[in-house]
């Protein structure tokens, strides 16, 4: 390691370093640390042994007196910029911590439990920003510059990462990260979270295994991969299932599966591989079930031609706020993939394709919730026909901004009832509100 810095550091006074001598201690050490990485490129599992050992020797050769606490902030900020994500990886550590997002040097936030707060984490200018970003994206072979100032990356551990730098980030360069949890989640603590009831999940289970094609619906952060990942875990073992994502998120425990990912253009903007072109090679992989973690595009017309042609049970998100919105929003992305169909026409495809609509929604307090399960219905006219199965009902809102509503269900059996008992699944009437049917009946 280079020592001239370190000399000068060492011609201190004993009565310490100052401020600015200890940045540049800082910035010299962090500077050499990952020159001396790249060059002996230690197995994962020593790393942190040989950064510590390292600084260790930079603190014994300085004469001048640091205290315990600064010369213990100095390493783990060192640790932080070598090894980590600079002044974010204390947020990345935090369990309780959903999502991080850097607006700038001095503007970094994140949501806990629903919420977003601002922290008091800074960077020391937008360079420190870009350099993390760049630590981000390089190790995958996806590239930052003004002339692709976009892009979206996946983390060591399965975090979502988008960053935007200048020109299109007016000020500054900026990162948001989607933490991955973990922890897996199942139906069993979406309930006990009370995202849905116990009914609506025992609904969700027959729904999934008797193979209806479901859309799940929601805006962003809403929790729809999620339950996605949740939904797609209730796919029996011995079916194939290709997943097909643009960062790949979903975690399924499931022995015959096959992930696909997008691929960004090359440096001569060739190479490219799109979440449509992957939906059409995976009907060439024998799928049992595909599972797209989005569509935002013209891979909806694909999607839908799939479920039309044999793939049932296939699964997808689209961001929508409601299950009308969430049909609209898939005639705008089918129209998207430039084949000039008519409305009615692509409706017809939507309406024999999708079966069931999963609302999705954040609700103000920060809580997540299934707002509806909606039925696919048929055609009447030109228009699609929706049948809410259950629905969440807000009664108000307590003092501490706590939201009060109910899920429950509108006491319609859908139409698709038959294919649940033909998969096995003969649910009870109770699931369905038979209580508030017969009410309604009476009525």
């Amino acid at each position: 390691m280079n020592s001239s810095l370190l000399g000068n550091a060492a011609g201190q006074q004993a009565a310490g370093l100052s401020s600015a001598d200890l940045v540049k201690l800082k910035h010299f050490v962090i500077d050499n640390l990952t020159r001396d990485l790249e060059v002996e490129n230690p197995p994962a599992d020593q790393r942190d042994a040989m950064v510590r050992q390292k600084l260790a020797e930079v603190f014994t050769r300085i004469k001048a007196s640091i205290p315990d606490a600064i010369r213990e902030q100095i390493t783990r900020e060192v640790l932080d910029e070598v090894l980590g994500y600079g002044p974010i990886q204390p947020l990345l550590n935090d369990p309780d911590v959903s999502e991080v997002m850097v607006n700038g040097p001095r503007k970094v936030y994140v949501e806990k439990k629903g919420i977003l707060t601002k922290t008091g984490v800074t960077f020391e200018n937008d360079d420190h920003v870009m350099r993390v970003i760049e630590r981000i994206v390089l190790p995958l072979g996806r590239r930052v510059d003004p002339d692709t100032p976009t892009v979206d990356a996946r983390l060591p551990d399965g975090s979502r990462v988008n960053a935007v730098i200048p020109p299109v980030a007016l000020d500054g360069p900026s990162i948001t990260i989607r933490k991955f949890k973990k922890d897996k989640l199942g139906m069993q603590q979406l309930i006990d979270y009370g995202s849905l009831t116990p009914q609506m999940a025992e609904f969700l289970k027959a729904c999934v295994v008797s193979r209806l094609n479901i859309i799940i619906s929601g805006g962003t952060g809403s929790g729809k991969t999620t339950l996605l990942n949740v939904l797609s875990g209730l796919i029996p073992e011995d079916e194939r299932i290709v997943t097909i994502e643009d960062a790949a998120e979903l975690q399924l425990q499931q022995e015959h599966i096959v992930r696909l990912e997008t691929k960004s253009a090359g440096l001569d903007g060739r190479g490219s591989v799109s979440i449509r072109d992957l939906v059409r090679n995976s009907l060439r992989m024998r799928p049992d079930r595909i599972v797209v973690g989005e569509c935002r595009g013209g891979e909806a017309l694909d999607m839908l031609q799939a479920m039309n042609t044999g793939h049932d049970g296939s699964l997808t998100t689209v961001h929508a706020n409601t299950p009308r919105d969430a049909l609209a929003r898939i005639e705008t992305l089918v129209l998207m993939a430039g084949m000039d169909l008519p409305v009615k026409v692509i409706r017809q495809q939507i309406s024999s394709a999708v079966d069931l609509i999963i609302q999705q929604t954040r609700l103000k307090d920060g809580s997540r919730k299934v707002t509806a399960i909606t039925e696919v219905a048929g055609m009447e006219g030109d228009t699609i026909v929706l049948t809410d199965i259950f629905r969440f009902e807000q009664t108000g809102l307590e003092t501490d901004g706590k939201v009060i509503g109910q899920l429950k269900p509108t006491g319609i059996r859908p139409l698709f009832t038959p294919r649940l008992e033909a998969g096995g699944f003969k649910l009870p009437p109770e699931i369905f509100g038979a209580n508030l049917g017969d009410m309604l009946r009476r009525r």
